[in-house]
């Protein structure tokens, strides 16, 4: 691209860093490398189309669904220059949940990649939307006069996967964008030499902020893969300078399984690969001690957990320098202030006792988009109610599960269904395990078991339980189990427990 980007990028702070490292490589996708003189010129194009001859969008939302690479930072960023609000769709959503977020953001234009166009088309034109391909976008002049775009504007809907209802839209601002990215390049020493691959979705804080948000303030390099395969991305470790990697326990389970599938000069090789790396960072589930174990066996490093959710970004983190625990997600990050409330409203001020954690801070969202009763729902006295039930341990926090999904009330105990997990997946024959609590007359819930095991034979549940017996105490031991050929996950990876209680709940109907 030849035309230059002249506009002073000074009221957002992220386009002025990107200014700033104008030269340096800021993406690397399968089409090449792109400078940031690239991206913020092909995005000022985008917002050229986008605007279509306003002066400013004032924060109509525009839902984009374009594969991780260039195209989706400057669709993204051309959305931001444009003031407008960034809806990222799952590129792997069926056509009902692609019409949800347009009917629910009730979005004023949509950008599709060109292998999405298809399928976004229909939609577009049931909801009277206007619909852009990418190649339009990037094909307009770069000359446009855009808006000054303050940072309490609302800059990004992403939707939380929804339990028992649907979807909410979490609105961030580019205050919370910004406050957050600042937090973790403090907290994880980010600087512009660093190399950073992404393999995550980029509809989630994970993939966007965490990773790709945080390299491109940074005036790091971005490198972004399609999709996650983890043969590809071993050899990318092998042959690429990364000096960074982000990912959620699954995959380091899948990385650690191809890795012991490999020959052992092929493990020496994938083992070395991984001197490089100055950081390797887990989260979004919780990381089994068993795979953190695992993984710093064949890699020499000590994976950095860290904890966050869609409304607050990241708020707690192990340390970068300092004692990195298993098992907790340690402490919370600059600008950060977390407390845990006890069942009667009481603030836990020492170590032991369990409660929610709740949070405040500038990574904390705005609001649910259109929802203004379950926004002041989640918060009491300005502290946002996490959901999570914590404990802290030395000054460490470690999550002991949802309040509503993980921790199991049964015979008037209050049980962990993280810590039974994590005692199963020590069993020889088990792979992967999700542990539920089930409604029962007798017990209040029961704890059930559903695993997925090793061999075509497989373990009986009989000796299974026997064994159980043997490492939990009895209210802990799983009364029931199934074993399946695969845990029911979502997009992200993650196991939905509502879909695995649903198992349980059937099975009973069935014999009832």
């Amino acid at each position: 691209m030849t035309d230059k980007a002249t506009t002073d990028y000074s009221a957002l702070p992220i386009f002025k860093q990107a200014a700033n490292n104008a030269g340096r490589c800021a993406v690397i996708d399968g089409s090449g490398e792109h400078s940031y003189s690239d991206v913020l010129v092909a995005a000022r194009r985008v917002a050229a189309a986008l605007l279509a001859g306003e002066d400013d969008l004032r924060e109509a939302r525009v839902t984009f669904m374009v594969p991780p690479g260039f195209d989706y930072v400057t669709v993204q960023w051309g959305i931001w220059l444009a003031g407008g609000v960034a809806v990222p769709h799952c590129v792997s959503h069926p056509e009902p949940e692609l019409e949800y977020t347009l009917s629910d953001t009730r979005a004023a234009a949509t950008v599709a990649a060109p292998e999405f166009s298809a399928k976004l088309e229909s939609l577009a034109a049931r909801h009277q939307i206007r619909l852009l391909t990418t190649d339009e976008a990037l094909n307009g002049s770069s000359e446009t006069r855009l808006p000054t775009i303050g940072t309490d504007r609302r800059a990004m809907i992403l939707y939380t996967s929804g339990t028992t209802s649907k979807p909410k839209g979490v609105v961030m601002t580019h205050r919370n964008n910004a406050s957050q990215i600042v937090t973790l390049l403090e907290a994880w020493g980010w600087t512009a030499d660093d190399h950073i691959l992404n393999v995550l979705p980029l509809h989630h804080t994970h993939g966007i902020i965490n990773v790709l948000s945080c390299a491109l303030w940074a005036g790091a390099t971005c490198e972004l893969l399609p999709r996650f395969e983890a043969e590809q991305v071993w050899q990318s470790f092998v042959e690429r300078p990364f000096t960074l990697f982000m990912a959620v326990p699954t995959i380091y389970n899948r990385l650690v399984a191809a890795w012991e599938d490999a020959p052992r000069a092929r493990q020496k090789e994938l083992s070395a690969a991984c001197n490089k790396f100055r950081l390797m960072v887990s989260g979004s589930a919780a990381l089994p001690v068993s795979t953190h174990q695992k993984w710093r066996e064949i890699s020499g490093h000590t994976l950095l957990e860290r904890y966050g959710m869609t409304e607050i970004g990241m708020a707690l983190s192990n340390p970068l320098e300092d004692e990195r625990r298993p098992g907790c997600v340690g402490q919370p990050l600059p600008g950060v202030t977390a407390r845990i409330m006890d069942e009667n409203g009481a603030e836990v001020t020492e170590d032991g006792p369990q409660g929610e954690l709740q949070i405040k801070g500038g990574n904390v969202f705005l609001e649910y988009w259109q929802r203004p009763q379950a926004t002041q729902e989640a918060f009491v006295d300005g502290w946002f109610k996490t959901g999570d039930v914590v404990v802290r341990e030395d000054d460490y926090f470690r999550i002991l599960g949802r309040s509503s999904i993980d921790i199991i009330k049964t015979g008037g105990y209050k049980v962990s269904a993280l810590e039974i997990e994590e005692v199963l997946r020590t069993h020889a024959e088990i792979l992967e395990c999700a542990v539920v609590g089930v409604e029962d007359s007798e017990w209040g819930e029961v704890v059930c078991a559903a695993v997925t095991v090793a061999g075509s034979k497989g373990m009986s549940i009989e000796s299974f339980r026997a064994w159980a017996k043997e490492q939990l105490a009895p209210y802990k031991v799983p009364s029931r189990v199934q074993i399946l050929e695969a845990l029911p996950r979502n997009v992200m990876g993650k196991v939905t427990k509502p879909a695995i209680k649903k198992l349980f709940e059937r099975e009973k109907s069935d014999k009832t």
